[in-house]
């Protein structure tokens, strides 16, 4: 291998790395991030609002705070060091009472004391700014022992420094060696800015009510339930996007009629042929001929009415709460009639809106094709907060794993796997399926305990 294939394989190692990596990061950063609308704009504003608050607040108390505290600082320890240059420049003044009137003009008090040990170190603020200034100021200008107090007078600062004959100690206005409006800056900045921020925060919050309305309609219409207060409202795209949302369910909803109106035609005329059928054979008699045509013709009933069923599906019915347990108990009741063991049980609150009518036959439909197939039925129900679960258990011989999505296609019948009787059209469970995936849910197939087949219907409360 050469040095340029060496070379090329090393950079495409480093790359595939810190491809990983970033990977690794950005899934670390994306569990972090809120999920929802509302806090992340929140986040858009809060961190370009801080992160800026932050630069300014760090130029300001580099650039400004410490530079105007070091120079008042510097301008009260030269005072300081010229008192001091009078008091050994005239030695005859024995009352000090030149230096004392000088150092009154520069708006100083000062004090001698006797010579001694200065008091021990007095307690220091967490952050003192102008306690570390002045230290650094006497030290550079003055270069003898000093002592400072800085926290006990909140207006005064207290400053003694070791002469050789005497102790100097001196009062100065903490104003004229501190720059004290600096608080009052970051009151003034953060207080603005909580103001600013909760006024966007309303505002945010009135442009993502358009947005949770635009999403609840349409989880509603998912459902098969209305939203009858819903229209358009909000920003110029949020009432776009709901405006093609009402067309949407207009366009769909006037589908659904016409294949309705199309279909009681179809179904009308159907059933006339039928019963002009049934009329010329009661007019024939009796016979082995005539009944098996009777018996073909109620089939073709039968039929006609599966596949009407089929293409209609659940429209024109309106969702309203319905009783689970009441309509669990009438399937039990009819499994029982036609001879079957049934067992009801259910948890949570029994009441679901739901379009009863259509969700019955559903659960119907998977009730009449377990009896088909088994002799003891065990039906379930659980309601939490987010869904209604059903599941319908027998003890027949089941459907292979590999089939069980292939049993909800229409006009589908699996003799072999299950036994399946003469008769019937194959639209049981794919009606079924069709209903729950109306309401916002779907059906699942599975293995039961009881040794047959496990049908879960699951939709949304």
């Amino acid at each position: 291998m050469s040095t340029i294939d060496t070379g090329l394989s090393l950079i495409r190692n480093a790359s595939q790395r810190v491809s990983r990596a970033n990977g690794r990061v950005g899934n670390a950063f994306k569990s972090w991030m809120p999920t929802g609308l509302y806090a992340r704009a929140l986040l858009i504003m809060i961190v370009p609002m801080v992160v800026l608050q932050t630069v300014v607040a760090f130029v300001f108390m580099e650039r400004h705070w410490n530079t105007v505290t070091r120079r008042l600082s510097a301008a009260v320890v030269q005072d300081i060091a010229a008192l001091i240059d009078v008091y050994k420049t005239y030695p005859q003044d024995k009352d000090r009472a030149q230096v004392r009137r000088i150092a009154q003009r520069l708006q100083l008090v000062v004090d001698f004391l006797p010579s001694g040990d200065m008091p021990p170190p007095g307690p220091k603020p967490f952050f003192s700014l102008l306690d570390q200034t002045l230290s650094v100021q006497l030290g550079r200008q003055i270069g003898r022992p000093f002592w400072i107090d800085t926290v006990g007078r909140s207006n005064l600062v207290e400053i003694r420094v070791q002469l050789d004959d005497a102790i100097m100690r001196i009062f100065a206005l903490r104003s004229a060696a501190y720059a004290s409006n600096s608080e009052i800056f970051i009151f003034w900045m953060l207080g603005t800015s909580t103001i600013l921020l909760i006024v966007a925060v309303l505002f945010l919050r009135n442009q993502i009510k358009p947005i949770l309305r635009l999403a609840d309609a349409a989880e509603s219409f998912g459902k098969g339930r209305e939203a009858p207060n819903f229209r358009p409202r909000g920003a110029r795209e949020v009432r776009r996007a709901a405006q093609a949302f009402l067309e949407m369910k207009a366009r769909i909803e006037r589908t659904i009629e016409q294949r309705t109106a199309m279909l009681a035609g179809v179904s009308h005329d159907l059933r006339t042929i039928l019963t002009r059928f049934k009329l010329e054979l009661a007019l024939l008699g009796d016979g082995p001929e005539i009944d098996a045509m009777r018996k073909d013709i109620d089939e073709m009933s039968m039929m006609l009415e599966d596949y009407l069923a089929f293409a209609r599906g659940d429209s024109g019915e309106i969702a309203q709460p319905t009783d689970m347990t009441m309509a669990l108990e009438e399937l039990r009741t009819d499994a029982e009639r036609h001879g079957h063991t049934a067992t009801v049980a259910f948890r949570g609150l029994p009441v679901v809106t739901v379009k009863p009518a259509s969700f019955k036959r559903c659960l119907g439909n998977l009730v009449s094709n377990a009896a088909r197939h088994a002799n003891t039925i065990s039906i379930t129900g659980h309601r939490d907060h987010r869904y209604l679960t059903i599941t319908v258990d027998d003890d027949g011989p089941g459907i292979p794993v590999d089939m069980r999505e292939e049993v909800f296609k229409p006009f589908l019948r699996l003799d072999d796997a299950r036994n399946q009787d003469e008769g019937g059209t194959g639209l049981g469970l794919a009606i079924a399926r069709d209903i729950a995936r109306s309401h916002g849910g779907d059906i699942m197939l599975g293995d039961s305990p009881m040794g047959g087949l496990r049908a879960t219907v699951r939709v949304p409360v």
